[in-house]
């Protein structure tokens, strides 16, 4: 990995954990559904100016089925249920909820090939589980009313993303550029009926629409353009670091800009989640990354 993607990576990971913090500043002004749907059009709108620089079409005729799928699972539902739950949860708790991702995406990938998952794996899945009840137990944000709803929706969104996950790779004849501007595409199209029964609750600001914008163009579309280059670069595996890095991220910017405590509970159940999150994946992580990086 040269110093230029790993730098790419680290502010990956701090674009993504801060996604948490403009979802906690924009969502009880504007509710999860009018705030989705402003993040996933400014998204959809950056990404198809970036398609036509790069000449990339979408073969909708072909792959419109796919797109409605992937943004169905992979876009409108976790990020209406990440919306919906920042109304009452802490950034920290949700960038730390999110890390379960792949824990999900393991699961469901035994349950679909039917196959028995490894002492290590099951390991790993166990020490997830204990992770978030250490986090759902010890924070003081679980004692809000409607926060034992907010964590299931949580969970459910990083569900969701499992479920996406092992959809996308069964499909290979769509490249990710397309995959990202197709799918938020289709997200546009599916969150908007929702709009109308959950109105915004508040007029924003001019604080909040940049929070809203920086979700979309940000959180959204140029992330997805830097993580597709670190795919490229440097493979899938190595990509999967910003899984560790994030909840970090998410910690430190919700402490910082909306003065979240962090208890020992907090980075304790951060930890074991992290911890079986590597076991469940397999992720080794590199000690001498930084010794060996080159610039390019």
């Amino acid at each position: 990995m040269s110093t230029a993607n790993l730098l790419r990576l680290i502010f990956l990971a701090a674009i993504w954990g801060g996604s948490f913090l403009f979802m906690r500043i924009a969502a009880p002004v504007l509710g999860a559904a009018v705030l989705i749907e402003y993040r996933v059009l400014f998204a959809s709108l950056f990404l198809a100016v970036i398609a036509v620089v790069l000449k990339k079409p979408l073969n909708l005729r072909k792959h419109w089925k796919h797109y409605f799928i992937l943004g169905l699972f992979n876009s409108a539902l976790p990020f209406l249920m990440f919306a919906f739950a920042a109304r009452t949860l802490s950034a920290s708790l949700l960038a730390v909820l999110n890390a379960t991702t792949p824990l999900w995406g393991t699961l469901i990938a035994a349950v679909l090939t039917r196959q028995m998952v490894s002492a290590k794996v099951m390991l790993g899945l166990l020490l997830g589980a204990c992770g978030v009840a250490l986090l759902v137990g010890f924070d003081h944000a679980s004692a809000k009313p409607g926060a034992a709803l907010a964590i299931a929706a949580v969970l459910f969104a990083s569900f969701n993303y499992g479920i996406a996950s092992n959809y996308a790779k069964s499909v290979k004849d769509v490249e990710p550029l397309s995959n990202a501007h197709g799918s938020m595409w289709a997200s546009v199209l599916l969150v908007l009926p929702v709009v109308p029964f959950f109105p915004a609750p508040g007029e924003p600001t001019v604080g909040i629409m940049g929070a809203v914008i920086a979700l979309g163009v940000l959180c959204s579309g140029i992330a997805y353009l830097i993580y597709f280059r670190l795919i490229q670069d440097v493979g899938p595996s190595s990509a999967l670091t910003v899984t560790f890095l994030s909840p970090l991220f998410g910690i430190l910017w919700g402490t910082l800009f909306l003065g979240e405590t962090v208890g020992w509970y907090t980075l304790a159940g951060a930890a074991i989640v992290l911890v079986g999150t590597a076991l469940v994946t397999g992720f080794r992580p590199n000690i001498g990354i930084l010794r060996k990086t080159k610039p390019v």
